[in-house]
């Protein structure tokens, strides 16, 4: 299985330090929707792990995440992908749950729903914790430039080697087999 796990906020949408907080908020980044549609039509199993603390703040319900979720799977559907599998984390950092990155609880849950072996997985994120979830479960990890990606390389945390991409779709036009 070729499965990538990509963060939400600033990969696949526009972020807000002021968190999204509506469907009509929740807008694509320019040609992420149909990155995501040509990694789907290439084979590749495709899963979103996102911290969404504006639950647990009363920003927003499960219903509100629900009905962004489902605009993401269609207009997906309209350039003919999918998204396989999508793991949320509800709580703020003082919940101490497991499941908010940077902690792996999302990846490990990805996992545990695929079967996957998260060692073959590539992680793309735009933050610290998105690269943090992915090392600590030693997955590969790609950075993007958007949402809060400038502000994270700025911050100089990342390792070295860690490879950069302008967007999600520069990440996909990487890969091999996805000009379908």
């Amino acid at each position: 299985m070729k499965l990538i796990i990509l963060d939400r906020d600033g990969v696949i949408n526009a972020d807000s330090d002021d968190f999204i907080k509506s469907v009509e908020e929740w807008v694509p980044i320019p040609g992420s929707i149909e990155a995501m549609a040509k990694l789907s039509r290439a084979g590749y199993t495709l899963a979103v792990a996102t911290n969404q603390s504006g639950i647990a703040r009363g920003y927003y319900t499960t219903a509100t995440l629900d009905a962004m979720h489902e605009k993401l799977r269609s207009l997906l559907a309209e350039h003919g992908g999918k998204v396989d599998y999508i793991a949320y984390c509800p709580h703020v950092s003082d919940d101490h749950c497991d499941c908010r990155k940077p902690k792996p609880g999302l990846l490990l849950e990805i996992a545990q729903y695929f079967a996957a072996d998260l060692t073959e997985t590539t992680v793309v994120g735009d933050s610290l914790r998105d690269w943090q979830a992915a090392a600590a479960v030693g997955a590969a990890y790609a950075q993007v430039r958007t949402g809060k990606g400038e502000r994270t390389l700025a911050g100089g945390k990342l390792p070295a080697d860690i490879p950069v991409f302008d967007n999600l779709s520069h990440y996909v036009d990487s890969l091999p087999g996805t000009d379908t």
